[in-house]
């Protein structure tokens, strides 16, 4: 009897604490607004991100500069653009009610880029001529045709694991080749055309070289 008072107490104040912790959870949530405009104009920026720091939740402005996210209180936000310093704001603590509404300025961030001297060509030969003998570097799509040849694929090919499907599509094809001929010989290759044909086309491929 004891044994069942002391669970059900302990059943009791297991419930309550979780209640309680519960309650502090959904007390510690605060819906977020806000709108983000240029610290000397006053205009909205649109496409800013905006995350909780510490963690993988965030989101963007819209076309007006506003946003709006579920965030803790005591939470630290930090937006970031890229044609704008960084800045953060702080959720505070002591917050009463579960919303919190906020104007935030950024300042642009100016990036200074190496000069360049652009200067024309003497003649419009002498510029047809550097322009058809210059050098350009091969892009990645160029790089990738040349060695999508089939000599690479088959390389390729005889390189790769086979997965599963393939294993058990091999296993039972064997087991069925050894039922087809139980009993009797199997067939020999040595005599079959087909395989001749495919080790000539595999000799003249090269296959058999050595790599």
């Amino acid at each position: 009897m004891k044994k069942i008072v002391s669970f059900l107490i302990i059943t009791l104040f297991c419930g309550l604490y979780a209640n309680a912790q519960f309650e502090k959870a959904r007390d510690s949530v605060v819906q977020l607004f806000g709108v983000i405009m240029t610290a000397d104009s006053l205009e909205a920026i649109p496409a800013v991100s905006v995350t909780v720091k510490g963690t993988r939740r965030g989101t963007i402005t819209n076309n007006d500069g506003i946003f709006s996210i579920a965030v803790l209180k005591g939470d630290v936000i930090e937006f970031s653009h890229v044609s704008f310093l960084p800045g953060s704001v702080h959720v505070p603590d002591t917050l009463k009610g579960t919303q919190y509404s906020i104007v935030k300025t950024l300042v642009r961030d100016t990036a200074y880029l190496p000069v360049a001297i652009i200067r024309p060509r003497p003649t419009p030969e002498q510029f047809a001529r550097d322009f058809v003998n210059v050098a350009v570097a091969e892009d990645e799509m160029e790089i990738l045709r040349k060695a999508n040849t089939p000599e690479a694929r088959r390389a390729y090919l005889a390189k790769l694991p086979q997965d599963g499907r393939e294993m058990t599509n091999r296993q039972l094809n064997n087991v069925f080749q050894k039922a087809r001929y139980q009993g009797q010989v199997p067939p020999m290759n040595i005599f079959s055309p087909a395989a001749w044909a495919e080790f000539i086309n595999a000799w003249k491929r090269g296959d058999f070289k050595n790599k």
